[in-house]
């Protein structure tokens, strides 16, 4: 049991799944209804986790990633399988329970997340299944809300942003070895260096999104966390130069502050 709950990329699960009870809360989702929108979201990031250890199990052990549940023999391939396909089913009818439209786009981020598993890993439009689920997800909120209201333009558009951002982030310390094996998606193309010096400008970018796309002149704050966000973006490109860890811990400074402003848009999110 602790090496399947290891190879579901339990950080990101967990990560993801709070952020999204936050934004069913500040969004005015009842308690069942919030309850229902995590146990989605958490069944279908568990189900992309697991999808994702076992595609790339045999690539792992070639590579010798020590740290891996599935290479260090903590669990066996077919129980990843398994398990992916068991959180997959159980997330179909608790997306289509909080509502067809919303049920349909939030599984069609979860199939986005397991093309990229399956095929689009290695291609050039490696971005594009991050785009599309980390969008998904505030419009799978928006639309569980009571009346189904349509998501607002610039909540999907910050959200793929953040997507684009994370994708950068989490295949940021394994390029070397996925070009060692093969893999070549975007960030790969790009190379160590320009994933890291491109890594916080999409995340600087859903800041502006956040607080420009509002109707309405933006608040104080979210001018100052606008400005604090593209200043820590531009600082992390420019310094990333010399110190390469720079720029990465500028990305997750920016994204801190992303998801403050996101959860603070909550009621205004349709």
């Amino acid at each position: 049991m602790a090496g399947l709950a290891g190879s579901c990329h339990p950080g990101p699960v967990l990560a993801v799944t709070a952020l999204m009870a936050g934004l069913s809360v500040t969004a005015g989702q009842s308690g069942p209804r919030s309850v229902l929108t995590v146990a989605a979201v958490l069944t279908g990031q568990l189900s992309v986790g697991w999808c994702n250890d076992a595609v790339d199990a045999r690539r792992d052990i070639a590579a010798g990633r020590r740290g891996k549940p599935v290479v260090d023999g903590a669990v066996g391939v077919r129980t990843v399988w398994t398990a992916a396909f068991l959180a997959l089913a159980l997330c179909v009818p608790l997306s289509f329970g909080c509502g067809p439209w919303a049920g349909a786009v939030h599984l069609t981020g979860v199939a986005g997340a397991w093309a990229y598993d399956l095929r689009l890993k290695a291609t050039v439009w490696s971005w594009l299944p991050y785009a599309l689920g980390f969008a998904s997800l505030p419009a799978f909120v928006a639309l569980g809300s009571p009346g189904a209201p349509a998501p607002a333009w610039w909540i999907v558009t910050a959200g793929a942003l953040l997507g684009v951002g994370a994708h950068l982030g989490d295949v940021l310390p394994d390029i070397r070895a996925d070009l060692r094996t093969g893999v070549r998606g975007w960030p790969q193309r790009l190379g160590p260096d320009g994933a890291r010096l491109l890594l916080p400008v999409p995340l600087a970018a859903a800041s502006a999104v956040l607080v420009l796309g509002p109707d309405g002149p933006p608040g104080a704050r979210g001018v100052m966390a606008l400005g604090s966000a593209v200043g820590i973006a531009a600082a992390g490109s420019v310094l990333g130069r010399r110190w390469e860890r720079t720029a990465f811990a500028a990305a997750v400074a920016v994204t801190v502050v992303d998801v403050a402003l996101l959860l603070a848009s909550g009621t205004r999110i349709s």
